[in-house]
């Protein structure tokens, strides 16, 4: 199998991984705006996901020698390594649970401040986890200035939210379109006025409409970026946004320490004489998880939906097309993009390959160009986003910098 052998490849990879994991996040971002389901994208992400473990199995843990150390991925299929194997499923199940969450959470409080608080609560969390995992390989001194970074990060996220919240509030209550009541009771009116069917196999056809350019930041653009996405949430309570990343960011903190005990056997579950799982090995059981458990959510909130996301069916999922092809690419992406953090991690250690986390540097840059997002907003909303991003800049490279080779454990 191959293996990366020194920091420089191991940082090479962090920074591939970065790129990929900071853009899925927006694919997946675009097909929800656009008004398809969320359980119709997820389970073709789910799909593409698997398939990337599979590739990377067959490519990456088959290339070069098979040794009783390092066994090549078909070899360890067969050896008696189930305590590992179920290390590695947790690690996907709470990665598939962290991501569903985020996925709604990118409706609530936006692209940006999901990625940086789920982030930062991972990297909080799942890097001290990760270090003392790692027999504290990470030097400490640069590791945890880093981690604190984050931390720093995450709390900027949660005011930058509330601040932009308050924008979109004012935005909507001087709107000409709103008049008398409260921007939130005279919204809730213009929805209803244009309510979409509750089940998505009784809607009607679209009627072509004539379409106005619509300037973004405006409370024109918010309105009509409700009336077009599958969730709907403007004038939502601000702490269900938060409650919702929250979560997300709890579940992503725990599937790499998961994912490294898979992998390291630290608690010493394995049998004497009984390899470790490498890293391809122990990422198919990993996305083999992830791929059933989203399968298995996913089907059920076809027909019982949450967040007020319209009822579907499986027949309506394999009819859906529009947008099929962006979801599957988005979960090849992740994927991969998993796949290159899991090889740095192993060779660098998994604390300084939560330098990924700063994926929101990347989703942060297609959430402006792509969404709008904070267009048009206040003077403290963007010293709060500027800040934050510096934040992410430095802890990005305080944790690569505490990358050190992995000692045998």
């Amino acid at each position: 199998m191959y293996l990366v052998k020194d920091i420089s490849g191991a940082i090479g990879l962090m920074a591939a991984a970065l790129v990929l994991l900071g853009t899925w996040p927006v694919v997946l971002a675009v097909l929800e705006r656009r008004g398809r389901l969320p359980q119709h994208t997820y389970l073709d992400y789910s799909i593409s996901n698997f398939l990337a473990a599979v590739l990377v199995a067959f490519t990456f843990g088959q290339i070069g020698g098979d040794t009783p150390e390092t066994p090549n991925f078909l070899t360890q299929l067969t050896q008696d390594n189930w305590p590992s194997i179920m290390f590695a499923i947790a690690g996907g199940v709470f990665i598939t649970l962290g991501t569903l969450a985020t996925q709604y959470g990118w409706a609530y409080v936006g692209l940006t401040v999901t990625e940086v608080m789920a982030s930062s609560l991972k990297v909080v969390i799942g890097t001290t986890l990760n270090y003392f995992l790692d027999g504290r390989i990470n030097k400490a001194e640069v590791l945890f200035p880093g981690v604190g970074c984050f931390l720093i990060a995450a709390c900027l996220g949660s005011l930058v939210h509330s601040s932009n919240a308050a924008d979109n509030q004012e935005k909507l209550s001087n709107s000409r379109n709103f008049t008398g009541n409260t921007a939130k009771e005279e919204l809730t009116r213009h929805l209803l006025e244009e309510e979409e069917p509750k089940d998505c196999e009784e809607a009607k056809p679209d009627v072509p409409r004539a379409v106005n350019k619509i300037e973004a930041g405006t409370a024109d653009f918010l309105i009509h970026l409700e009336d077009k996405r599958s969730i709907k949430v403007l004038g939502s309570n601000t702490m269900v946004g938060l409650g919702i990343v929250t979560f997300a960011g709890v579940c992503y903190s725990l599937f790499a320490p998961a994912f490294n005990l898979a992998t390291n056997d630290q608690w010493h579950k394995l049998r004497d004489g009984v390899p470790h799982l490498v890293v391809y090995t122990a990422f198919f059981y990993f996305s083999l998880s992830s791929f059933v458990v989203g399968l298995a959510l996913n089907a059920w909130f076809l027909y019982r939906p949450m967040a007020g996301v319209p009822r579907s069916s499986l027949r309506a999922y394999i009819s859906d097309w529009e947008g099929r092809e962006l979801a599957l690419l988005a979960g090849m992406v992740s994927g991969l993009g998993n796949a290159f953090t899991f090889m740095a991690g192993q060779a660098a250690g998994y604390a300084a390959a939560d330098s990924v986390q700063a994926l929101p540097l990347v989703s942060t840059f297609w959430g402006v160009v792509l969404f709008g997002e904070y267009r048009r907003s206040s003077r403290r909303t963007y010293t709060l986003l500027a800040s934050m991003l510096f934040m992410f800049v430095v802890a990005m490279a305080v944790l690569m910098a505490s990358s050190a080779h992995r000692k045998p454990l």
